[in-house]
C-alpha cells in the first residue's frame, strides 16, 4: 500500500464515522499530513454543521504548517455555499500543497468545480485514489445524485423451509434477538423504512430505533386506499411519517398524507422521495410490497435473514433473482446480502 492510500484509508475510516448522522450530505473524511505526520484530521459528523476539511485544519495545533501540507480527503471539496461556506475556498486560504482526493463529486452544484478552484489557486490536486471504495462509503449519495431515486434495501426473515410469515400474518421472532438488532441498527443509518397496508395491519410495527442508538428513520406506510385505523402505532406522530394513498392530501404535525396517481404508483412514490432529499429506503413489508418492488426491478439490494425454525406452511418468501454479495452467520440465523444484477456497476 502506497503512502496516499494509507493515508486516504484514513480518511474512508473517520468519514464511516458519520453514518447515519449527515444524511442528505454524503459522508467525508480528512486527513492533513506534514513530513509524513498527521498533523490534523476531522469528519462531517452532523447534517448543518461543519465539513470535514474544516474540522481537520482546525485539528491543526500551528497553522503555519498548512502551506507545506498535503491534505487527503474522501470526496471532493465543496464549492458552493449551502449550510456552510465552501471548503474548497478555505484549502485556498490556506494555500495548502497539495489535495489528495478519493472521488469527484457527481453533485452537480459541485461536479468538478471543486477542483478548478484548487488547480486555479496553484495547489497540486491528485484524484481517483482508493475510489472504488470512496464511492461504496456513500453508494446511496451517489446513486441518489445519479439514479434520482434512493438507494432501495430490501429486507426479510425467512424461515429454513421458506416462509415470511404463518397463515394468519403471524411474522414475529423467525430471526434471532441478534439479527433484529442488527436490523435495528440498520434503521438508524438509512433515511427511511417502508411497510405496506397489510404488514401495518397485521403487526402494528413502531419503525423506529430502539435496540440501538440513533436517529429515527422517516416512516413510510402504502394505503392506497386509506383503510388503515387511525390508531396504529405508525400515526402516533412521534417521527416524521408518510402515508402515499390515491385519495386525498392532508398534513398534520409529524404525518403527511400524500396523494399520487395509481398508474405508476411505485415510482411516483419514490420521485417524491426524491424531492424531499430521502437517500435510502428500507423495505421491511410483507410479500405484497416486496415483490411489488422487485416485480418493476425497484431495488438494489436484499438482505435476506433465513433462521432454523420452520413453519410447514404460511406465507412464501419473494421470489427474484439477484447476485449474492455476502453470506455470514449472525449468532445461528444466515444473513445473506443480494445485489441487483440489472444495475450492479
Amino acid at each position: 500500500m502506497t503512502s496516499h492510500e494509507s493515508y486516504m484509508r484514513r480518511a474512508l475510516e473517520l468519514a464511516e464515522l458519520g453514518r447515519g448522522r449527515v444524511s442528505p450530505n454524503p459522508m467525508v473524511g480528512c486527513v492533513i499530513v506534514h513530513e509524513d505526520k498527521i498533523i490534523g484530521e476531522g469528519w462531517h459528523q452532523y447534517y448543518g454543521e461543519a465539513h470535514a476539511e474544516v474540522n481537520a485544519i482546525n485539528a491543526v495545533a500551528d497553522k503555519s504548517l498548512l502551506s507545506e501540507a498535503t491534505v487527503y480527503v474522501s470526496l471532493e471539496p465543496c464549492s458552493h455555499f449551502g449550510k456552510t461556506p465552501p471548503c474548497a475556498d478555505l484549502l485556498v486560504k490556506h494555500q495548502v500543497k497539495e489535495v489528495i482526493i478519493s472521488v469527484d463529486d457527481s453533485n452537480p452544484a459541485v461536479a468538478g468545480k471543486g477542483i478548478e478552484k484548487l488547480k486555479a489557486a496553484g495547489i497540486n490536486v491528485l484524484t481517483h485514489i482508493l475510489e472504488r471504495e470512496g464511492r461504496e462509503l456513500n453508494k446511496f449519495f451517489f446513486h441518489f445524485i445519479e439514479k434520482e431515486r434512493p438507494y432501495i434495501i430490501l429486507k426479510w426473515a425467512e424461515t429454513a423451509d421458506g416462509f415470511i410469515a404463518q397463515e394468519n400474518y403471524d411474522s414475529k421472532w423467525i430471526s434471532n434477538e441478534f439479527s433484529r438488532q442488527l436490523v435495528h441498527k440498520w434503521r438508524s443509518e438509512e433515511d427511511a423504512i417502508l411497510v405496506g397496508r397489510n404488514t401495518a395491519a397485521h403487526d402494528n410495527p413502531q419503525l423506529n430505533v430502539r435496540e440501538w442508538s440513533g436517529r429515527n428513520p422517516v416512516r413510510i406506510v402504502i394505503d392506497r386506499f386509506l383503510k388503515l385505523s387511525d390508531k396504529l402505532l405508525l400515526f402516533d406522530k412521534s417521527q416524521p411519517t408518510l402515508l402515499y394513498n390515491v385519495l386525498k392530501h392532508e398534513e398534520h404535525p409529524n404525518l403527511s398524507l400524500v396523494r399520487i396517481d395509481e398508474q405508476g404508483f411505485l415510482w411516483h412514490l419514490l420521485k417524491d422521495l426524491h424531492k424531499r432529499k430521502i437517500q435510502s429506503l428500507i423495505i421491511e413489508g410483507g410479500l405484497q410490497t416486496l415483490q411489488g418492488f422487485i416485480d418493476q426491478g425497484l431495488w438494489d439490494e436484499a438482505r435476506v435473514f433465513k433462521s432454523t425454525r420452520t413453519f410447514g406452511r404460511g406465507i412464501p418468501a419473494p421470489h427474484f433473482r439477484g447476485n449474492l454479495k455476502s453470506t455470514e452467520d449472525v449468532m445461528g440465523d444466515t444473513l445473506s446480502t443480494f445485489v441487483n444484477p440489472t444495475v450492479e456497476s
